[in-house]
């Protein structure tokens, strides 16, 4: 791989969010609804696709729990399957939730699903009272620490600079534009607004390649890799290399949901390029 540029994914790449957005999704449902998924589950919705969004994958989990009350009996696996065979994201749950109950029970779990209640319990629960007030301009009805500050560096030091001093270097990550600025300040990464691209930054989301070919535009490079700890970045990179006549390469990065060899098949079954243990193994592969 002789790339001009390498673009990063920020959780589970640069910063491990296990504690952090993963617990958040879980304790939500909990506190919200009485009942929660593992996080196990969590990445079952990951792997499914079209979650790169968590408060998404928060209501979709939502409305998976609601159903089965209403007397549903689709196993998390087979409502997991469904939804990546139609294509992956919340609109496919939806769907699936409508199709498989009655027209009354159906009703009653849509009427049930909050999902402006959820986004709301997960951003105080993951920003912490001091920064929702900041960053979400209201007052927190619940009094906690915020679980953003439970996210441990991967990169090194080491790492991050020598991917600055020999390659242009771009972040494509689904968190909002603030919390990006968070956890890029604590990893020590400055990367231009030009050069990255948040929720807040294009409509489509991982998979839809759109700001990854920007990126490569903006960097004018001829070989781009992008590295991420989910399929959906795998499929971003895939996605990019179909819609245009430049090189992408999908590298997955084992420090995230997909972990060990389970993980490294997964990566490799959606054809990614190659696989890594974490992003510090980047300057090695490129023969940095």
């Amino acid at each position: 791989m002789n790339v001009d540029a390498v673009v990063l994914d920020v959780d589970g790449v640069l910063v491990d969010v296990a504690d952090s957005y993963r617990r958040a999704i879980i304790e939500s449902l909990d506190r919200v609804l009485g009942e929660t998924i593992d996080r196990t589950s969590v990445q079952q919705f990951k792997d499914a696709g079209g979650f790169n969004n968590d408060w998404e994958l928060t209501d979709a989990a939502a409305l998976f729990l609601l159903a089965r009350k209403e007397g549903c009996d689709l196993s998390l696996d087979q409502f997991t399957t469904d939804i990546e065979a139609m294509g992956g994201g919340l609109g496919a749950a939806r769907s699936i939730v409508s199709e498989e109950l009655t027209p009354a029970t159906r009703e009653r779990v849509f009427s049930r699903w909050d999902s402006e209640q959820l986004q709301d319990v997960f951003q105080q629960l993951y920003l912490g009272s001091s920064l929702y007030r900041d960053l979400e301009g209201k007052e927190p009805t619940l009094e906690t620490p915020g679980y953003i500050h439970d996210e441990p560096v991967l990169a090194t030091e080491e790492t991050l600079d020598r991917l600055q001093a020999e390659y242009n270097v771009g972040v494509l990550t689904g968190r909002p534009a603030a919390e990006a600025d968070i956890a890029l300040e604590r990893a020590g990464l400055d990367i231009p607004s030009a050069h990255r691209f948040t929720m807040d930054d294009w409509e489509g989301g991982k998979p839809d390649p759109d700001a990854l070919l920007t990126l490569a535009e903006r960097f004018e490079a001829d070989e781009l890799l992008f590295a991420g700890d989910t399929l959906d970045d795998v499929k971003t990179a895939l996605n990019a290399q179909r819609a245009d006549s430049r090189t992408y390469y999908g590298v997955g990065v084992l420090t995230g949901g997909l972990s060990g060899e389970s993980g490294r098949s997964a990566f490799e079954q959606v054809g990614a390029t190659t696989v890594v243990e974490s992003v510090n193994d980047l300057p090695s592969l490129l023969g940095g």
